[in-house]
């Protein structure tokens, strides 16, 4: 067992990281990775605008849900998304650089819940994102 807790948060993520090609292909950054707590960025691009010219809330929902991914699994046990909701609160526009924020609420057992905060690079508030994750068997980064 590892006895650094940040240290194995790092490795989880740079695990995690290497073998995630769908939030490598938005240009998802993992900026930040503690227990129980990830940071990610992405830069609305041309191709994930919808019809009203803001970036469709499928991108959106798609950073929130990876820095949750992060997050739950910062503690180095192979966590999957139990559940989720997300509210909309104002649009990403193209060129905006969104940033996910997600912070462990509760922990107990194999459940547990994560708040996820989407704003843009003003610090707006675009998306609140709240996801029920479940741990299953295994590690991610091999010690």
């Amino acid at each position: 067992m590892h006895s650094n807790p940040q240290a194995l948060a790092e490795l989880a993520g740079k695990t995690m990281y290497e073998r995630d090609p769908a939030s490598q292909a938005l240009g998802m950054t993992l900026d930040e990775i503690r227990p129980g707590y990830a940071r990610m960025s992405m830069r609305v691009r041309g191709d994930m605008l919808n019809g009203h010219a803001t970036c469709h809330g499928g991108y959106i929902f798609m950073l929130a849900d990876s820095a949750f991914a992060f997050a739950c699994n910062s503690h180095n046990v192979n966590t999957v998304g139990a559940g989720c909701t997300i509210d909309y609160l104002a649009p990403g526009r193209e060129g905006d650089v969104l940033v996910a924020e997600a912070v462990e609420q509760a922990l107990q057992g194999k459940t547990g819940v994560y708040d996820i905060t989407v704003s843009n690079q003003e610090g707006k508030k675009i998306a609140l994102f709240r996801g029920k994750s479940h741990r299953v068997s295994g590690i991610v980064a091999e010690l």
